[in-house]
């Protein structure tokens, strides 16, 4: 069964340094949670704040070993009023069978999957 697997992270600056090892801390955070495989990972989509250069996190996977071949897409978001600064955020397709609701998901450094604004559109 395919699971999505979400997390997030903020960073302190547009470097391609800083947002690489960033995104390496997130994704290890959630494939330590959730005892993810290289195999068991289907696909990867990544998003970034309008202030961040998309490609950066993408680099990151590189570094994982077993993910040569795993689909990565990777976007910049649209600039939203009141929106969190410098965030990437990361959506893990996973082959497992452990039901959604046991899967644990990241958020570092005060991010969020979605942001403040939009999370309050979508509740009402």
């Amino acid at each position: 069964m395919i699971r999505g697997v979400r997390g997030a992270i903020t960073v302190d600056c547009n470097s391609e340094e800083v947002i690489i090892s960033a995104t390496e801390e997130l994704l290890n955070q959630i494939i330590e949670g959730n005892n993810i495989l290289p195999d068991q990972v289907a696909s990867v989509f990544i998003s970034t704040t309008d202030d961040l250069n998309a490609a950066f996190p993408a680099r990151a996977l590189r570094k994982f070993p077993g993910w040569t071949y795993v689909p990565v897409m990777c976007m910049r978001e649209l600039a939203v009023p009141n929106s969190l600064p410098l965030c990437v955020r990361v959506m893990l397709h996973v082959n497992t069978a452990v039901p959604q609701e046991e899967i644990v998901h990241v958020y570092l450094g005060g991010a969020t999957v979605l942001r403040p604004d939009l999370g309050n559109t979508l509740a009402k």
